[in-house]
């Protein structure tokens, strides 16, 4: 007879909402029911399975764990030139275990966040970060504007358990004490929700910010000057007015910002703004996030290196240069001669000069899933899912660490365990070599 059993207060690390409300019902191997989990998280858990076939390959063939690792180790110390990429759909004690490899080999370590959010971490660095936790936009935000993003389709519980709909502490009506406003250059599944949508041009953004800057700071301009915007003076006016004038204002942005033209430019301004801001009230800003530990990616690589992504460590020191140190673009360079693929698939969405590349050097991947990444892969482990076979941490998008149940167990390791024991031997073969000489 198959078991049944309950995991009361599970975690979704479908997106970056990583909620942790979620009741699960498994049968076995086999999640049946995901309580309070949205349509996304519904797909996550209910269409898991576990991987058939063997746990380590090499060129393909079925090998020991033992021997894959043995492999793994040599490529990455024979190299000149290592990368290590992927790290946001892992936990982070995975995370750390994989910067750790990184620094002894001399590698690049870069995350997926410089395909995507980037821009926003450069941004950051430059102008600085005003932000809050999704528990105080819960409890006291009165206006919430989303800008260069569609929660509805991306994050669907981001509105209705942190943002928009929930009652809080000094919005004890909800929805009917929130103003919400939407940014976009579209019309989105999202706007319908909103109480005023505003549809700028594409590639507009960096504009119509600082407009907001100026508006903000009480400066007069011509409305001519934004013919090109896409949006009236007079309703950038409006929306200026409702941020000096709410009591807790808050700026989710996703993509849409960070991946157009401008890049960090357009997050900077977005930054500005809000420290702007907050010479009339309180005013915040935050990334929407999308991989279920990105954040997490992000957090554990800064406080080993100092720098949240593209760091080369091959000086023996970390330096920060996206551009030049990230992934996609060492590929396309041909400058990498080894890497480690961690719970991604860059064979799947990089550019066709960085697949080209990647597929003629050696590289491990490690993936719960085959990929086009781990069926090219010289060294491939399919590992256990975090989340649902895997206990550990991860970090919700506004870096608040979230602990994960396991639901099942997997026959497949755990891509810490996979990881600690390539790095035990790249230490050995260090050592070996250093005897030697």
């Amino acid at each position: 007879m198959t078991e049944l059993k309950v995991v009361a207060n599970a975690t979704c690390t479908f997106c970056g909402c990583v909620c942790d409300d979620i009741e699960l019902t498994v049968e076995g191997d086999h999640i049946t029911k995901a309580k309070n989990a949205c349509v996304l998280g519904k797909a996550w858990f209910l269409n898991h399975h576990v991987e058939p076939g063997p746990s380590a390959r090499i060129r393909g063939k079925e090998v020991s764990l033992e021997e894959a690792m043995d492999e793994a180790a040599r490529i990455l110390t024979d190299a000149k030139f290592p990368i290590v990429y992927g790290l946001s759909d892992t936990t982070c004690e995975a995370q750390r275990v994989a910067v750790a490899i990184a620094d002894w080999v001399g590698a690049c370590i870069d995350t997926t966040t410089s395909v995507c959010h980037g821009p926003s971490g450069m941004a950051f660095q430059g102008v600085g970060e005003v932000t809050c936790s999704l528990g105080e936009v819960k409890n006291r935000a009165d206006l919430v504007i989303f800008w260069g993003c569609n929660p509805a389709e991306s994050h669907p519980r981001h509105w209705t358990r942190y943002s928009t709909m929930p009652k809080g502490l000094f919005v004890p009506r909800g929805r009917k004490d929130r103003t919400v406003v939407l940014v976009d250059v579209r019309k989105t599944k999202s706007a319908p929700a909103a109480d005023i949508f505003l549809q700028i041009r594409p590639r507009m953004d960096f504009e119509v910010l600082w407009v907001l800057r100026a508006l903000v700071k009480g400066l007069k301009l011509d409305p001519a000057d934004l013919a090109d915007t896409g949006v009236s003076l007079q309703q950038l006016e409006d929306l200026a007015g409702k941020m000096k004038s709410c009591k807790f204002g808050v700026l989710f942005f996703g993509m849409g910002l960070s991946m157009t033209r401008g890049k960090h430019l357009n997050v900077e301004a977005a930054l500005a703004l809000t420290r702007d801001l907050n010479d009339f009230t309180r005013f915040y800003a935050a990334p929407m996030r999308g991989h279920g530990n990105v954040t997490g990616a992000d957090n554990v690589v800064s406080w080993q290196t100092g720098y949240p992504f593209g760091v080369h460590l091959g000086k023996g020191f970390p330096r920060f240069n996206p551009g030049e140190f990230t992934t996609t673009d060492t590929l396309a360079r041909k400058e990498a001669d080894a890497a480690m693929i961690i719970a991604s698939d860059p064979m799947g969405n990089f550019s066709q000069a960085a697949r080209d590349h990647l597929g003629t050097i050696p590289y491990i991947a490690l993936d719960p899933k085959e990929t086009a990444t781990t069926a090219a892969a010289t060294v491939a482990f399919t590992t256990a899912t975090y989340g649902i076979n895997v206990p550990g941490t991860v970090y919700r998008m506004d870096d608040v660490p979230i602990p994960l149940r396991a639901a099942f167990d997997s026959p497949h390791p755990s891509d810490e365990l996979v990881l600690r024991g390539i790095e035990k031997r790249v230490r050995a073969l260090q050592r070996a070599s250093a005897a030697a000489r």
